[in-house]
């Protein structure tokens, strides 16, 4: 099979999983909205606690074992079936079994808290729960961006610092040019999982770093590596980090407003009395879902130009420029992308431009440097 049959191939399955997880997550919501299960889940919760709050995490435990259960086929195919079909998953079913337990974990104590404070606010502030919740949100959105880098990624991967001194000598002027201050590169052991390869731009403030797995860094040489570098500090130089967490907050403010005047609009309609009734927590999640639906595509629009700027970066930066196509069609390879996406495709659900778009205007960004292409 060709290298870009197998990648449409395996981007068509998993765009067809994820959208089926999506689609079932979204018909449980309407089913248990339009059963009354949402009160029968509420009546339990509070049969088994007084305390509101201890009732809506029995509630909350009841509501995510349904989605849990009923999702996880799909879960398997996604996460599981189809990276070994296509050859790109390092774990056997008892290590991908223990790293979604251990996410699973990771989850409820971090969102725990945050689900108890949201609440609060739901319960206590019903004309501006919203306006608190989004401001909860914000914050936790900062400390999170702070604090994983060096507490929670390390988690799930093993970070060592960088130890190719050549390599590290070009990051260190490359992080000059753009004035970044590097606080670290760090490789990462990403092949205990995948065969996939990636570099990323995380951290904030004095957390910021540079990861890049070690597939990546086995797959390229040392100039593709380098240009794959100068892409993430085009991303620092941009800001688009601090504009991805504008952006979010003001969707999330946004959607937070807009949500609290359907809520209470829609909520007779499914016998939820009281503003602060639990039971009307899936009626929440589903007006949330119906207003970011459309929204996706243009988040992920702003996220194709970003990743345009950043090519264009790693272009007029790298020593050796015309090393960064063959970068992207290394990641391309490695990653089974679809080359060519139907345009709709790329449109709705893909937040990097197709791997031929890239190629294409990367040759021109050459030829505006006087770079020959072949």
């Amino acid at each position: 099979m060709q290298q870009s049959s197998r990648a449409r191939q395996y981007s068509r399955l998993s765009l067809f999983i994820s959208l089926a997880s999506s689609g079932l997550s979204l018909l449980i919501t309407l089913l248990i909205l339009g059963g009354g299960y949402h009160i029968t889940l509420r009546d339990i919760a509070f049969r088994h606690a007084d305390n509101p709050y201890l009732a809506l995490l029995i509630f909350g435990l009841l509501t995510g074992l349904i989605y849990g259960v009923a999702g996880a086929p799909l879960a398997w195919l996604g996460g599981y079936w189809l990276e070994h079909r296509y050859g790109l998953s390092n774990q056997s079913m008892g290590q991908w079994l223990f790293e979604r337990f251990k996410m699973m974990l990771v989850g409820l104590l971090l969102f725990t808290p945050l689900f108890l404070l949201f609440y609060y606010f739901f319960s206590n502030y019903p004309q501006s729960w919203w306006f608190w919740t989004a401001s909860a949100l914000f914050l936790f959105s900062v400390v999170l961006g702070k604090l994983a880098p060096q507490l929670i990624f390390p988690l799930f991967y093993k970070f060592e610092p960088l130890d190719d001194p050549r390599l590290l000598q070009r990051m260190e002027a490359l992080a000059k040019t753009g004035n970044f201050n590097l606080h670290g590169v760090y490789r990462f052991d990403m092949s205990k999982t995948t065969n996939k390869a990636n570099a990323a731009f995380t951290g904030m403030g004095k957390s910021k770093r540079i990861i890049i797995g070690d597939t990546l860094l086995s797959q390229m040489n040392a100039d593709e590596i380098e240009t794959v570098f100068a892409h993430e500090v085009g991303h620092y130089v941009h800001r688009h980090i601090t504009q991805g967490l504008l952006i979010g907050t003001l969707v999330s403010y946004g959607s937070l407003w807009l949500t609290a005047l359907l809520y209470e609009a829609w909520r007779p309609l499914f016998n939820i009395a009281e503003h602060g009734d639990i039971s009307g927590l899936p009626l929440l999640a589903l007006i949330l879902t119906l207003i970011n639906m459309p929204l996706a595509p243009l988040q992920n629009l702003i996220s194709r130009l970003n990743e345009r700027q950043a090519d264009r970066y790693a272009i007029e930066h790298s020593s050796n420029p015309r090393a960064f196509p063959e970068a992207l069609k290394k990641l391309a390879e490695s990653n089974l992308s679809d080359p060519e996406p139907a345009p709709w495709i790329e449109f709705l659900f893909h937040s990097h431009p197709s791997i031929n778009r890239r190629l294409a205007y990367t040759a021109r960004f050459l030829r505006e440097k006087g770079v020959e292409v072949s």
